[in-house]
């Protein structure tokens, strides 16, 4: 029995010691995943100021600075906090709301000189006795190109220590970057639209004419056909000048273009020949307004119109994992590769017709801007080419990317 008691014990014994190095080591684990406080703090700051630069990036106003000076005031450290433009007082958060007229007229003196001040009690006097303000750190927010386009003032209710003035000064600068790059962002966005713009202006009125023209040969010979084309240009025309949006869906370029087809076929007849492969997984990609049908309408004119007999032009759109890859090619004359400048040259041939105007033709270049614009510089167009061998232009579209949607 004492033999089987001291097995007991010795197990029990084992048992313990396991148990407590498994506890010092789930002990010892749990201190490595835990972080630091200066861990915990970078976390905390860099939570906060990506808190405050989506409203920023969003463009300086009222709602917007509203939403901003909350999380600004907790990276500065301040009591309250104000945001101005250069025409008022946006928005204030915390300490100092009645101390808002002062406020913005220091603002105003610092907007002007592009200086930052302190104030102290004397510019900021109150006949409030319970008032708590007693200092204030006004520093000029700089957008784009250095242009002031506001002040932060950061409400203290002591004297303005140098760390809160140093702080203050930071993060009016990294706030003046955030607002530059919503600078950026709109001139982007009023760039893209003013190149829609450009790319609707540049149809080239000799299709318009020659589709118009090739409609009224069948206005009597086949009535119906006549008005099928002419619903068919109305669609086109009404899909290339729509109003809204910068993006559309591949589904809806390819429907525009098969419009497009529509009516050149009924122009060239056989000569013109397509062939179309599109994987159905693709069709819902979302890409830039009018990026995909200029380049149709460049292989048409290279494909077949300076080129005699048929001529084929080929539309092909592949899933590719996280991208859609998508090519049009024809076997027209091909041009010249020296022609093809760094990036894309302007490549959108004459179509014959006589007056024509070089100035009129859609340009690859635009498109091939407006992919690098929205997707970035590793997404421009490729173009394979050479004299007598046709024309291929291929693009690479993220399936997914931030801020890129198609409109309703």
């Amino acid at each position: 029995m004492g033999g089987n008691l001291s097995a007991i014990v010795g197990v029990f014994s084992l048992v313990a010691v396991l148990a407590a190095a498994l506890f010092g080591v789930a002990r010892s684990r749990a201190r490595r995943a835990i972080a630091t406080p200066g861990q915990r703090a970078t976390y905390e700051v860099l939570h906060t100021a990506g808190l405050a630069a989506e409203p920023l990036r969003a463009g300086l106003n009222p709602a917007n600075a509203a939403k901003a000076a909350r999380h600004l005031r907790s990276l500065v450290g301040a009591e309250g906090l104000a945001l101005t433009d250069t025409e008022d007082l946006l928005a204030l958060d915390g300490l100092g709301t009645h101390h808002g007229r002062q406020l913005w007229a220091a603002a105003q003196r610092v907007i002007a000189a592009d200086r930052s001040t302190v104030l102290g009690e004397a510019e900021l006097f109150c006949d409030r006795l319970d008032c708590p303000v007693r200092g204030a750190v006004v520093a000029p927010l700089a957008g784009a190109e250095g242009r002031v386009v506001g002040a932060l003032v950061a409400v203290t209710d002591g004297v303005p220590a140098p760390g809160l003035v140093q702080a203050s000064l930071e993060t009016a600068h990294w706030a003046g970057s955030q607002l530059a790059l919503a600078e950026l962002d709109s001139s982007r966005e009023r760039l893209a639209r003013a190149e829609v713009r450009a790319l609707r202006a540049q149809i080239s009125p000799h299709f318009i004419y020659n589709a118009l023209t090739a409609i009224g040969s069948f206005v009597r010979t086949d009535p119906e056909r006549a008005r099928e084309l002419i619903l068919e240009f109305a669609e086109f025309t009404r899909y290339s000048f729509r109003a809204h949006g910068e993006f559309t869906t591949l589904a809806e370029e390819l429907r525009s273009i098969d419009r497009y087809l529509t009516i050149e076929r009924a122009r060239f007849g056989d000569r013109l020949q397509v062939r179309l492969q599109i994987a159905p997984e693709v069709l819902p990609v979302t890409l830039p307004f009018l990026c995909l049908q200029p380049l149709v309408e460049n292989a048409v004119r290279h494909g077949l119109s300076r080129k005699p007999g048929m001529g084929m032009v080929s539309i092909e759109a592949q899933d590719a994992g996280a991208e859609c890859h998508i090519t049009v090619e024809d076997d027209g004359v091909g041009m010249d590769p020296r022609t093809l400048t760094a990036g894309i040259a302007e490549l959108a041939g004459s179509d014959g017709d006589p007056g024509d105007d070089p100035g009129q033709h859609v340009g690859l270049s635009n498109v091939d801007e407006r992919l690098r614009s929205v997707f970035g510089d590793g997404f421009g167009l490729v173009v394979e080419t050479d004299l007598g061998t046709g024309t291929k232009v291929s693009m690479r579209v993220p399936k997914f990317h931030p801020g890129v949607r198609a409109n309703a």
